[in-house]
């Protein structure tokens, strides 16, 4: 049995910078994930004149809860809808001029539903090219707080920068949600916050979101990213052969460690424990019909690996990937289809059948999940190469010298 350990959460990476921003006093993260989104969002802190140390281990944050330091900033967001869209929402309740701007693939995503809530609070904000997008430009004078409606169908993202910045309010916030994708990431921020000292209650489809002061963790230790986790998990069902994460199990927050229990129904071996989670292939995949609506992270993850499953995959209900670092949906098809394997897409689905995929070079679209995907795929077609393998910096620099060891390990050649 294979024990590989993954890095930490970009998810929980995030949101505890917020937090420790947002805080008073010192907080320290213990193995917070180091990669091209996190390193983003914390020179955007560092930008608005927060004090953060990075070391190999741990990541010191000293908390302002009155705002940033400096009356005027600019910040670049890289490729990170993190930090494009949690920062603005910080920086609202202080006092200043924020420009924000972001990669050209960032830009095209949208930013809208957050910005308009933000806009009904009272917040003076001008989108400087196109409506809902980046870049962006924040007049700050606090927020006085209130009641809104949220349309989180698109991005559970802009109710978790909302809830994250209600205590910063005045008068708190209460948040009536009218749809909302990928709710694991949600229940991943009350819990953040409640580890912060803010409990956030829920009254139907509202949630109401004191205004009271965050309190600074001594020492907050960040889960491995379980995103990441279904890519050794995939690999190990794929080919016969056995991994354990360490660190990530039945108590874990966040909701993607249910891909363990997708691969399970397709016939791998599941051994989920509260810290561990350990996948062991059996030599059949099977074709199954899943919705993966609060898991849509880990679609393409799926989508690369159905070709060798001995029916259809069929993968429902996740129109919001269409809207990711890429369109996933449709990035995942035109993949499939140069490998060879007949796919059929809707709105806001995909039908895989199976197949025997033949060589070819796989267009990632600057996205590091369509990269990581299908590299795994390649574990059973040699030769497959991705256009742009370094786009993979944006959440696990390692992840190719990783495989590597696990191909080497399990005797793929």
């Amino acid at each position: 049995m294979t024990i590989m350990h993954v890095p930490g959460s970009k998810s929980v990476t995030a949101r505890a910078l917020f937090l420790a921003a947002a805080a008073g006093g010192t907080t320290v993260l213990r193995r917070p994930l180091v990669s091209d989104d996190t390193e983003g969002f914390a020179e955007g802190l560092i930008a608005l004149g927060y004090r953060v140390e990075r070391g190999p281990e741990a990541w010191t944050i000293e908390g302002r809860p009155e705002g940033p330091a400096v009356a005027e900033a600019e910040v670049f967001c890289r490729d990170g809808a993190t930090t494009a869209r949690f920062l603005p929402a910080l920086v609202a309740a202080g006092r200043g001029v924020f420009r924000f701007d972001a990669s050209a693939q960032m830009r095209r995503r949208p930013l809208g539903p957050l910005t308009r809530a933000l806009r009904e609070l009272g917040v003076d904000l001008t989108h400087e090219g196109e409506e809902g997008h980046h870049p962006l430009t924040v007049r700050a004078g606090g927020i006085k707080g209130g009641r809104i409606t949220l349309d989180a169908g698109l991005s559970s993202q802009f109710l978790t920068a909302l809830l994250l910045v209600g205590p910063l309010t005045s008068e708190g916030l209460e948040i009536t949600v009218t749809d909302l994708v990928s709710a694991p990431y949600v229940e991943i921020t009350l819990a953040m916050m409640r580890g912060f000292g803010v409990e956030v209650r829920r009254e139907g489809d509202a949630f109401v979101v004191p205004a009271r002061p965050y309190t600074a963790v001594a020492g907050y230790a960040v889960e491995p990213d379980a995103s990441t986790a279904s890519y050794p998990l995939a690999a190990a069902a794929l080919t016969g052969n056995s991994v354990t994460i360490p660190g990530l199990g039945s108590g874990a927050m966040q909701g993607d460690v249910r891909f363990a229990e997708v691969l399970r129904r397709m016939g791998a071996d599941v051994d989920l424990s509260h810290d561990a989670v350990t996948v062991t292939g059996t030599g059949t995949l099977r074709g199954l019909t899943v919705n993966m609506r609060d898991i849509s992270d880990t679609v393409p993850t799926l989508a690369a690996i159905a070709p060798f499953a001995d029916g259809p995959v069929r993968i429902e209900d996740v129109h919001n990937i269409r809207v990711k670092e890429c369109d996933r949906l449709e990035a995942c098809a035109e993949n499939l289809r140069r490998l060879g394997i007949e796919v059929g897409t809707g709105r806001d689905w995909i039908e895989i059948r199976p197949g025997t995929p033949r060589l070819a070079e796989i267009a990632c679209h600057g996205d590091h999940r369509i990269a990581m995907s299908f590299a795994v795929a390649g574990l059973r077609t040699p030769g497959v190469t991705l256009d742009d393998p370094g786009c993979v910096k944006k959440t696990f620099p390692g992840f190719h010298e990783a495989l590597a060891g696990l191909r080497a390990e399990w005797g793929l050649g």
